[in-house]
């Protein structure tokens, strides 16, 4: 059987991300590799994960990659900067900008080479905004950050998918199927946990916290191998 793997929140790490990919994952182009969002902002080299993702792509492996909330503020910077308006030679101020940058961006900027955001090569910010929010398998539900139970369907509520900190799900909404999302940081032993007792709580959060690379039971990008529930953990080596 093919292998269905799940990423969950990278964070600017590419070096982390390539050695999860060498010792545990060494995907087959047959195998499907499911990457949940939040791939840039934090860690040191969101470009070099964002070309690592593009590489794969072209080299024909079957990723399938959604939106997360820090995608959604690069574009959202990214497009906000270059409608600007100018007067007597200064700029108006990209508020969006602001925000992002206190929560990644800078990072992120950085691992381009450049603060200017006009520099930034349209091909990400285009790629980037044209992510699914969720993908709908025949078992599971892969979305960001969760889903909003409230509505009679929640895949109405896009600003849940990518933002929202706390859910109760309602698994007769999502016919049954069991819901894996990354966004809010959970230590290794919750992860475990949920993991392997998912028929009882019918959903995992696999975020660990890439970027808290030092604190007890945090700082792992981690990898579930869906058909066997196998769950692996590589740890940070980008923000020693």
């Amino acid at each position: 059987m093919n292998k269905r793997w799940v990423i969950p929140d990278i964070h600017g790490c590419s070096k982390t991300l390539k050695a999860l990919f060498d010792h545990y994952i060494n995907p087959s182009k047959d195998d499907v590799l499911y990457f949940v969002g939040d791939y840039i902002d934090r860690g040191p080299d969101s470009k070099g994960v964002l070309d690592f993702l593009l590489q794969l792509q072209q080299e024909g492996f079957r990723l399938h990659l959604l939106k997360g909330n820090h995608e959604e503020s690069f574009v959202k910077s990214w497009q906000e900067e270059h409608h600007l308006k100018s007067f007597l030679g200064l700029r108006s101020r990209n508020a969006s900008k602001a925000a992002w940058k206190r929560f990644g961006g800078k990072q992120s900027m950085k691992s381009f080479g450049t603060n200017d955001l006009r520099k930034v090569p349209a091909i990400y910010a285009e790629w980037l905004d044209g992510l699914p929010t969720h993908m709908i398998l025949e078992d599971y539900v892969l979305v960001h950050a969760g889903l909003n139970f409230d509505l009679d369907d929640p895949f109405e509520d896009q600003h849940a998918m990518l933002w929202t900190r706390g859910y109760d799900i309602d698994r007769d909404k999502i016919g049954h199927r069991k819901l894996i999302h990354g966004h809010v940081p959970v230590d290794l032993e919750t992860i475990f946990t949920l993991r392997d007792q998912v028929d009882q709580f019918g959903y995992i959060d696999l975020d660990n916290g890439i970027y808290m690379a030092g604190r007890n039971g945090f700082g792992n990008l981690m990898a579930l191998e869906l058909n066997s529930l196998q769950l692996y953990s590589q740890y940070n080596l980008d923000m020693k």
